[in-house]
């Protein structure tokens, strides 16, 4: 029996008396034998000690009955897997979109790049020259319209000039294929060609193109470039270069041999002053080859020139 219910169970209602458990015990956890005339204010001590420490007894209780609700539940639950999706729910979820490129149906913006990637003074063994290289493309991400062009001037003459109008799609990641034409104006008379290749980034972050060209009366030619960006510090750009030039069959007008007719090393160092404004200083390397260089020395030219160059290159 508790003290609270022995201490209940010792009231009585026989007149002014009441009868309630001596509770001088408490510490020895038993009652003593309940006595008449006890007083009331002790009862209702014992019942006070009991509402102060009821309070934790019911939470013990309430949650050790609502762990026994949380298992009950969980044992409860289905064990039953989901049933497969039929066909017509699979067709719900993934519709066909009658081939139709997702790409296409997004907004894709036009956007422009612009590269003036030489804009140099040249100083040679000849003299003094201005020369540029630049490229640049209008499109998006699945269509580009590409323009290259370079070219040369020396003692108020063009020495070399050409233009040639790309459109070119992205084969992976790393590689867009192109195809257009091209156009000299100089030397000599103007003269167009047909274009088709490659360009993109080989391993080891060599930027590279490799273009294909069939010109009139069946010429040909085969142009590759190859390019590599060390950076030395955060403003430091330090950009090798190679250039060689192959030929299918001999233009003299125009002072080329078949075979390999000119190959061209560069060095350039940069400093960026912005990464669209950079100044640069280096050194050119150009030499003729097999009947291109034989045509040059009957025409007086030099088969082999080493220049000091010093320009700027923009983008935008």
């Amino acid at each position: 029996m508790s003290i609270g219910a022995a201490c209940f169970d010792g009231l009585s209602t026989n007149g002014s008396q009441l009868n309630v458990p001596f509770a001088l015990s408490l510490s020895k956890g038993a009652l003593p034998n309940r006595k008449p005339g006890f007083p009331k204010l002790r009862c209702l001590f014992v019942l006070a000690l009991m509402a102060i420490s009821s309070p934790s007894a019911m939470a013990m209780e309430d949650h050790s009955q609502h762990r026994g609700m949380m298992h009950t539940a969980k044992e409860e639950q289905p064990t039953t897997a989901m049933p497969e999706p039929t066909d017509e729910e699979r067709a719900a979820a993934f519709p066909d979109l009658g081939g139709m490129d997702l790409r296409q149906m997004m907004d894709t913006p036009i956007m422009v790049y612009a590269l003036l990637d030489q804009f140099e003074w040249v100083d040679t063994e000849a003299g003094s020259a201005l020369a540029f290289e630049a490229q640049g493309w209008l499109g998006n991400d699945a269509h580009r319209l590409w323009l290259r062009s370079e070219g040369e001037r020396a003692d108020g003459e063009t020495e070399h000039a050409e233009l040639q109008m790309l459109y070119g799609q992205p084969m992976n990641r790393w590689w867009d294929w192109v195809a257009g034409v091209r156009h000299d104006f100089a030397p000599s008379d103007a003269q167009s060609w047909l274009a088709a290749g490659l360009q993109g980034l080989a391993p080891y972050w060599f930027e590279t193109e490799a273009t294909l060209f069939l010109g009139e009366g069946g010429q040909s030619g085969l142009r590759l470039e190859v390019e590599y960006e060390l950076l030395l510090s955060q403003q430091l750009v330090l950009q090798p270069l190679l250039e060689l030039n192959i030929h299918g069959q001999d233009d003299a007008e125009r002072g080329i041999g078949s075979g390999l007719s000119s190959a061209e090393t560069g060095l350039r160092l940069r400093y960026e002053i912005r990464r669209e404004i950079a100044p640069y200083i280096g050194l050119r390397w150009e030499r003729a080859y097999g009947e291109t260089a034989h045509l040059a020395r009957q025409h007086g030219e030099f088969t082999e020139d080493t220049a000091l160059v010093a320009g700027i290159r923009l983008w935008y």
